[in-house]
């Protein structure tokens, strides 16, 4: 039996950073953020440091910044950033 699948929800503020980004890159932003309801922790994602239960991922010079409830199985995407503005507060 196939393990279940994770919902997906964004935070409001994600369409605001989507609105931000170059649309060449929405498509693959989306792919991405699709393949977590499969694998919520791919390969090369990374467990922020000073953050509590946030995980990383890269797509080309974004970063998607999200949360995983995994007893409830959902992700909740936090924020999609440029790497120069990501990790600043």
């Amino acid at each position: 039996m196939a393990p279940s699948k994770f919902r997906i929800e964004a935070r409001p503020s994600v369409e605001k950073d989507l609105r931000q980004i170059d649309t060449r890159y929405h498509n693959l932003i989306w792919s991405r953020i699709e393949a977590l309801a499969d694998d919520p922790f791919p390969r090369g994602c990374v467990k922020l440091e000073a953050e509590e239960e946030i995980y990383r991922i890269r797509v080309g010079v974004y970063r998607i910044f999200y949360s995983v409830a995994s007893t409830i199985k959902i992700i909740y995407i936090e924020h999609i950033r440029h790497r120069q503005s990501a990790y600043k507060k």
